[in-house]
């Protein structure tokens, strides 16, 4: 067997991965303990770690101040991260959040202080991505709406609870009428919780646009009446009412946002609120009681509303979670990946071996998803869209499909500064009509030559 033969000379060899950010921090972010690591200057490193009280973030900050930290990457642990992310960036450091499975520890060291030294190295050497986050007054919108939306959450609670109660009983009502928490539902409950049980009396009640007849109604009220079910009957429209009056609240504190951004953004002249400012009607369940769609305009630039399937809570909770900046994404393409609304792809050899989506929550995505869901019924190219895909790929993977080509209207939008065109959409849709008709009738002729 023929020996290899070794050249003797000097080969010169990298000391290591090049150093992009020489004045880097790594935190690893606990309920209880920060670890703050730095570089000493001596080749080593310098761990500092804290308790997690408000006097120990801003220790942080003045620390990495004192020594000349201009940047510093943080593990997105639940929420523990805000409160320093905050005071970081008000201090003028750039701060990295960074998803904790991209920074993954060496083997068998697995401390907070040597995971802090492991984030700084990453750091240092440019291997960490910076994820996504708004600026403070989108955050703070993005806050009222979350908090909104959780508040509705806690009110369907109450009304299924509140059925429950009356199926305990076996009152009908609310399978009578069409809605419980309509005007007739609401009076013939709290008649019921204030002592009424004559069906003759609470038949009385119902407005006269009910369809069902008085029969159907007298005998859904006849029940078995049971005290400890009408007092959860009582709490549970109590609690309702409650959560109700708490939307309003925050509904209030939505539009105070809403005004200070628009004014941030015109410079203080709101005047086109005042213009476009129209009494609404009596507002639909969960929707706004105030007309949101001048205030989309006025920040935005466009009328996103006007794209099917998106109405006002739609864009408001999809511009809360995103922004209006879409240069922070390079093309529409990464803005829809970020949006989890792209497979991932995993391609090996040259062949694909995997194609799942990736298990995760992207919030802003999921309003496009529901608003493609509900396309089923609309005559638009979009709908028409949603249709074919529909055929093809089931209901799950239709409305993907279709949130995915949202995302891609909304990012152009945006970032254009361009009203929604459906024209665009009619031209891929007669082109698609074009390819299927040439097909069918390829298919025709070769059918004619087989018989």
């Amino acid at each position: 067997m023929k020996k290899e033969v070794v050249k003797k000379s000097v080969v010169k060899i990298g000391t290591g991965l090049p150093v992009f950010n020489p004045h880097a921090a790594g935190i690893d972010i606990g309920d209880t303990l920060h670890c703050v690591a730095i570089n000493d200057g001596k080749g080593g490193h310098e761990v500092k770690t804290t308790s997690a009280f408000t006097c120990d973030l801003h220790e942080i900050v003045d620390y990495c101040l004192n020594n000349g930290v201009t940047t510093a990457a943080l593990e997105s642990t639940g929420i523990y991260w805000l409160a320093l992310y905050i005071l970081l960036e008000e201090a003028g450091i750039d701060v990295y959040l960074v998803n904790a499975k991209h920074v993954k520890n060496v083997t068998g060291r697995k401390k907070d202080d040597t995971d802090a030294i492991w984030i700084q190295k990453l750091h240092t050497c440019g291997l960490l991505q910076k994820s996504f986050q708004p600026d403070n007054e989108i955050r703070k919108l993005r806050d009222y709406i979350r908090q909104r939306k959780n508040l509705i959450l806690l009110g369907a609670d109450s009304v299924r609870r509140m059925q429950k109660s009356l199926e305990l009983m076996n009152i009908k009502i609310h399978t009578v009428i069409s809605d419980i928490l309509g005007k007739t539902g609401m009076k013939m409950v709290k008649a019921i919780i204030s002592g009424e049980r004559d069906p003759s009396v609470l038949v009385t009640l119902c407005d006269p646009r009910i369809k069902a007849t008085q029969e159907e109604i007298i005998k859904s009220v006849q029940g078995i009446w049971k005290e400890e079910y009408l007092f959860m009957l009582e709490q549970a429209v109590e609690n309702y009412e409650f959560h109700q009056m708490q939307i309003k609240n925050c509904e209030e504190k939505i539009k105070q946002q809403l005004i200070k951004q628009v004014a941030i953004i015109k410079e203080g002249d709101i005047t086109c609120l005042e213009e476009k400012k129209k009494s609404k009607a009596t507002p639909k369940k969960n929707q706004f009681n105030f007309a949101v769609s001048p205030y989309l305009l006025a920040m935005a630039g466009v009328n996103l509303c006007k794209i099917p399937g998106i109405n006002e809570v739609t864009a408001l909770g999809f511009i809360a979670e995103v922004g209006l900046d879409m240069s922070k994404w390079k093309s529409p393409k990464h803005f829809a990946a970020w949006l989890n609304l792209t497979p991932n792809t995993k391609i090996s050899g040259g062949r694909i071996i995997s194609s799942k989506m990736m298990k995760k929550k992207n919030k802003a995505g999921q309003y496009l998803r529901q608003a493609a869901s509900s396309l089923s019924t609309n005559k638009s190219p979009i709908g028409d869209f949603y249709r074919r895909m529909r055929g093809r790929l089931g209901g799950q993977g239709a409305a993907l499909t279709t949130a995915h080509k949202l995302s891609r209207i909304i990012y152009t939008m945006l970032l254009k500064q361009t009203e929604y065109n459906a024209g665009m959409i009619l031209d891929n849709q007669e082109k698609f009509r074009e390819e299927k008709i040439k097909k069918l009738e390829k298919q025709i002729a070769r059918l004619k030559q087989a018989s």
